[in-house]
């Protein structure tokens, strides 16, 4: 009959085996699924500050999205760094804290470049956050952060760029337009884009400021025509 211990060596290592293979398995799943969850996760925080973004509810959206400021999600940090700017802008916060927040957006808006390279959103935001910072920075710092802007976003093929890309994405990317067409003296593009910046559905303290300077731009248009 052999040897009965090296049978029962034999037994066990295969039991032992099998019951690994098993285990490896339970935790592979679990592993899918963790990630999985993770995905869903995600979305479903995206979707709840989209909602907030639209509804115009800016403290609200800071708070949800500063529960995961230490996410490698781009998409996630690139609409922090949005809100950390929103929150800056509002009426209610003091000068300490604006400048915080404004170099807060810009740090967020950096580590959505450098998890997603190749999202708009996260260049278009880490240009506007950089030449808000410049504001602190000194005129030295604000020409050279005008290269790095230029790079990123600003000048007339960008703005168009941007357009293109995502319509109505930004109501200062409107107003930039405008700006720019009467600079160049192109009236009817000028005032066709500081009507779309005057119309713009209004969500933050910012599109207020848009608001009233395409209003204001346009009015003086229509004095001297």
């Amino acid at each position: 009959m052999g040897n009965p211990g090296a049978f029962k060596r034999s037994l066990l290592f295969s039991a032992l085996s099998y019951l690994g293979f098993e285990t490896y398995q339970v935790i592979s799943q679990a592993a899918v699924v963790h990630a999985t969850a993770k995905v869903f996760r995600i979305e479903e925080i995206l979707e709840q500050a989209d909602y907030l973004y639209e509804s115009g509810e800016t403290e609200k959206l800071y708070q949800l999205l500063s529960q995961y400021k230490e996410s490698e999600d781009a998409e996630l940090l690139w609409r922090l760094a949005r809100a950390s700017r929103d929150i800056a802008q509002l009426s209610g916060t003091s000068e300490e804290e604006k400048k915080l927040l404004v170099y807060e957006a810009l740090e967020y808006a950096k580590r959505a470049l450098e998890k997603n390279e190749s999202s708009f959103a996260a260049h278009k935001w880490y240009a506007i956050c950089i030449s808000d910072v410049g504001d602190y920075e000194g005129i030295k710092a604000k020409i050279a952060n005008s290269y790095i802007i230029k790079e990123h976003f600003e000048a007339l093929g960008y703005f168009h760029r941007a357009e293109q890309v995502e319509p109505n994405f930004y109501s200062k990317n409107l107003l930039l337009l405008g700006k720019t067409y009467l600079k160049l003296r192109n009236k009817k593009l000028a005032a066709f884009w500081l009507t779309k910046a005057k119309d713009y559905p209004v969500h933050t303290e910012e599109d207020k400021q848009v608001q009233t300077e395409a209003a204001q731009l346009l009015t003086g248009f229509s004095d001297k025509n």
